[in-house]
């Protein structure tokens, strides 16, 4: 037993030296998991973002600890060169260039959180460029191939009818697919021919929709929906079982009525997303109106299907014009 503070004092300063590494990670790794909790629930409460996006924050702010750790830094002490080593040990992983871009997207909103916050007082990525993208023109499917999608569901079947009535939804309002089975009994009008979909940060829009649509969704109304639903079941597009459509079950209904159409590409519920706004470019429809149909915020996101409808342009003068070759 130590006799006097002199060696009171002593023996704390030792046990302290020996710990002090353990102990500062301990104090580091509770702050950086309170405020990454503090930012998701901001996210949750302040932009209402929903439970897969929030999933993805939660995923990459882990995932940048953990790299931040075995560089040796953290959450708070993290200069530019530390993010520069999280970004080459991402690239050694094997991330691309467009992954990479959409971790550091993450990443600024946090510390930009943090520094609104007076949590600390200026952010490590002000002086970290993202890297640079190609633009990736988007997969669609041409108009041929859409009604031969949209004929394909057998309308003798329940199944059928149903699955017809949610691709003439998703084409005819340019919906994602978690907006198609989110959709509720309410969000339907058919009498005035909207849809009510609630896009990324549960923003809502009301989107028309086409008679042939309309009609679509009637039938199915009227016999299956009916029948198969569950008496507290909200949602418009039901199973047999009786609950909403899944994402993967819309999926796998998709790829079905792809085979049976013809269609050899490699077909995704977004493509009926890019087809329907390249076919209403194509059409002369304006790109804000569009840019209002599809929910972006950024009229840059929605300008990317001009290059699509100029590649449709030059085929056009390339078949049709005189010395269009």
């Amino acid at each position: 037993m130590p006799h006097g503070l002199g060696e009171l004092y002593g023996l704390v300063d030792e046990i302290l030296g020996a710990s002090q590494l353990r102990v500062t990670r301990w104090a580091v790794g509770m702050h950086a998991d309170r405020w990454i909790d503090a930012y998701l629930d901001h996210l949750r409460v302040e932009r209402a973002l929903g439970p897969r996006t929030l999933e993805a924050y939660s995923g990459d702010l882990a995932r940048f600890v953990t790299l931040l750790e075995s560089a040796g830094s953290s959450v708070q002490s993290a200069d530019t060169r530390a993010m520069h080593a999280v970004l080459v040990k991402l690239g050694a992983a094997g991330l691309s260039a467009r992954s990479q871009a959409r971790f550091l997207s993450s990443l600024r909103g946090f510390y930009r959180y943090l520094v609104q916050e007076r949590l600390l007082e200026k952010s490590p990525l002000d002086l970290v460029d993202a890297p640079r993208l190609s633009r990736k023109l988007p997969s669609l499917l041409t108009q041929p191939e859409i009604m031969r999608l949209l004929d394909a569901p057998d309308p003798k079947e329940p199944r059928g009818i149903r699955d017809s009535a949610m691709l003439f939804t998703m084409y005819s309002a340019g919906l994602r697919v978690s907006e198609v089975v989110d959709l509720q009994l309410g969000d339907v009008d058919l009498r005035a021919g909207f849809v009510a979909a609630f896009g990324k940060g549960r923003k809502r829009r009301l989107v028309p929709i086409g008679e042939p649509a309309r009609e679509a969704i009637t039938a199915y109304l009227a016999q299956v929906r009916g029948h198969w639903a569950k008496p507290n079941e909200s949602r418009l597009f039901v199973t047999q079982r009786g609950r909403g459509m899944t994402r993967q079950a819309f999926w796998k209904a998709l790829k079905r009525h792809g085979r049976v159409a013809g269609i050899a590409k490699n077909i995704t519920p977004h493509m009926l997303r890019h087809s329907f706004a390249t076919h209403l470019l194509q059409g002369g429809a304006d790109l804000r109106v569009v840019q209002t149909l599809l929910g972006h915020t950024d009229i840059g996101t929605t300008q990317i299907y001009t290059h699509v409808t100029a590649d449709h342009l030059r085929d056009m003068h390339r078949r049709y014009h005189p010395r269009g070759e």
